[in-house]
This record gives C-alpha cells, structure tokens and sequence, in this order.
C-alpha cells in the first residue's frame, strides 16, 4: 500500500513536470531557422563597387587570395584587363605586400636563391591571370582572415584568404 502511494506521487510529480515544461516551452519564441538567424561569419563575397573600382582604375578584376602549402603561403590573384593601368602589378620594383591589420602582420613576397621573387614579372596581357605569393612562415595568417594587399599606391581592403 504504501508503496503505490509512492508510485502514484511519483508519477503525479513528473506528469505536473512535464506540463509545467510544455507550458514554458509553449511561451517561448520559436528557434530561428537557418535562413532567419545572422551568422557570426561574414560573407566572403566581394562588392560589386570595388571590382568596379578596381577595373576602372586599377584594369584588373577577379581579385583572390588563397592559402597554399600547408598555409605557409598565401597566393594572390588577379587578372589584368588593361595592362597600361595594371603595368605596377608585375613591376618587380614596386615592393608588395599582405598586411593583417587584425594580427598586425606585414607579409612579403620572398626572393628565393634559385627560383627568384615569387611574383610574375612579364609585361602583362589584357585577359590573362596573374599571381604573386606571400610568404607565411609563421602561420599568422589564416584561412577565413581579412587582410590587405598593397602594391605600391595600389590597395585592395577587406580581401577574404580561402
């Protein structure tokens, strides 16, 4: 007997519970859905207003980074579509550079023994893409990061490494 008083109060103490729980649930907002929700990760697309910019002033356009061996390099890309406004890009003379204002790191383009700077120095031709590698020895840049590339008075803000 008095263990079936002990189940019944059990059993009343979790069916009280359990609505208690609905109850609350029910008043709560709905959970967003993956299209409602802002993300923490910011798009990585670029603005049509910069490439515009870019093509207009600079004659270049499909501007990217990207991560390569192991992170140890970081490659830039680009293609020249007027290679009058686009001759310092290949200008082994004009120093260039990735910087993370984040991390506040200044990467360089490395001059190899045999191989040379590791940047494409050829005159540059109108539709065809071009690169240049930075040298990330210590890892501080990485993928996802937004940084910069100068190249002279050239200056390509808020580029997305992949």
């Amino acid at each position: 007997m008095l263990r079936a008083r002990y189940i019944a109060t059990i059993l009343k103490a979790l069916l009280c519970m359990s609505v208690a729980a609905v109850s609350v649930g029910q008043s709560l907002a709905p959970l967003p859905t993956s299209a409602s929700h802002a993300s923490r990760y910011e798009p990585s697309h670029f603005p049509k207003r910069a490439a515009m910019f870019y093509e207009h002033v600079w004659g270049v356009d499909q501007l990217g980074l990207k991560a390569a061996e192991s992170g140890q390099l970081i490659r830039f890309s680009y293609r020249i579509l007027d290679p009058a406004k686009a001759q310092s890009f290949n200008d082994i003379k004009i120093e260039a550079s990735l910087i993370d204002p984040e991390r506040r790191v200044k990467l360089i383009v490395p001059s190899l023994e045999k191989v040379g700077f590791l940047r494409q120095r050829n005159t540059p031709e109108a539709g065809k893409r071009y690169w240049m590698a930075f040298s990330n020895p210590r890892l501080s840049v990485k993928r996802g990061d937004r940084v910069n590339v100068v190249i002279g008075q050239f200056h390509a803000d808020g580029l997305v490494v992949e």
